[in-house]
């Protein structure tokens, strides 16, 4: 009896779990019921920042404003419901944002101000900080800009979290606090669990993110942006029962929720195929799981996925 066969990743799991459901498949002849992505990040051209790429200004605006909301530095309208101001916010990034980042150095100044103008009141950060951004406010940079008059940072993997820093005039956080809440509890269960259900032993210390693993080997991708999302529309255009389940967490400023919106959007799978992906939110971070409402959420909508991925 061939049984349900399902991939689940996270993060860079996602990269690895788009690229083995393509492999899988051609090598082996190993078809997949579903995959399950928990904050995804296909293609890196959507979270990367170099010069001259303006894709992720664009992607992780509705984050920050997400993160303005939750730790309240937007104005009474904004704050009234963090839903209507994501899709406020999701649309000028697409619209206005996009084209006036598109002409550079050609926007009219007039178009130009009126666009410095709305970033300031999405992002609840001064309208001179904007300015001296030139329009493109860096994430890490906003980690550290968003509270910076109360000596406060907000984290990476989770914007709801809170870091000090010594230095509240710097550039970048010291730390990022929402890795930090996790960092111990994550250790202390992974070595409990190594040793005591699986009975290994080891003095090696267990490496949650570590640059010990670089460096990566991009070399299919060399001279371009990793990107495993065409990987994925093979597999689901050879596969067409292959479903596709995707969490993102609106606090997420590792891998945002508009840039996985963007990476399917543009996945140029087949239009019979689209119901095949079902896209989650939760009002909560990177790992949304670590927040029961969204842990609680997040299971019904697993099984939910499941049953639809099995044939009856």
């Amino acid at each position: 009896m061939d049984l349900p066969k399902f991939l689940a990743g996270e993060s860079y799991g996602t990269t690895r779990a788009a690229g083995l459901s393509g492999y899988l498949q051609e090598r082996h002849g190993m078809y997949l019921n579903g995959i399950m992505l928990i904050s995804v990040v296909l293609n890196f051209q959507t979270i990367r920042f170099p010069v001259g790429n303006d894709l992720p200004y664009i992607l992780y605006l509705p984050t920050m404003a997400a993160t303005a909301w939750y730790h309240n530095k937007l104005d009474a309208k904004l704050q009234a419901s963090l839903e209507e101001t994501i899709a406020e916010v999701r649309q000028f990034a697409l619209t206005e944002y996009t084209l006036a980042l598109m002409q550079g150095a050609a926007l009219p100044e007039k178009e130009k101000v009126k666009i410095e103008k709305k970033l300031a009141r999405y992002l609840g950060v001064s309208l001179d900080y904007v300015k001296r951004s030139n329009l493109r406010v860096q994430y890490f940079r906003f980690c550290k800009e968003l509270l910076r008059d109360q000596h406060r940072t907000v984290g990476r993997l989770d914007s709801r979290f809170l870091g000090i820093d010594r230095d509240a005039a710097g550039e970048h956080f010291e730390y990022d606090p929402s890795y930090a809440v996790i960092q111990g509890p994550y250790t202390a269960t992974f070595n409990d669990y190594v040793r005591q259900e699986l009975k290994f032993e080891s003095d090696l210390p267990y490496e949650i993110l570590t640059g010990k693993v670089w460096p990566w080997n991009y070399e299919p991708h060399m001279n371009e942006f990793a990107n495993v999302a065409e990987t994925l529309r093979k597999a689901m255009t050879i596969n067409p029962y292959l479903k596709v389940y995707v969490a993102n967490g609106y606090y997420d400023m590792a891998t945002p929720f508009l840039a996985t919106e963007y990476t399917f959007n543009h996945l140029d799978i087949d239009s019979t195929l689209l119901d095949n992906v079902t896209m989650h939110y939760y009002e909560a971070g990177h790992m949304m799981y670590a927040h029961l409402p969204s842990l609680m959420q997040m299971k019904l909508d697993m099984d939910r996925f499941l049953e639809t991925a099995v044939p009856a």
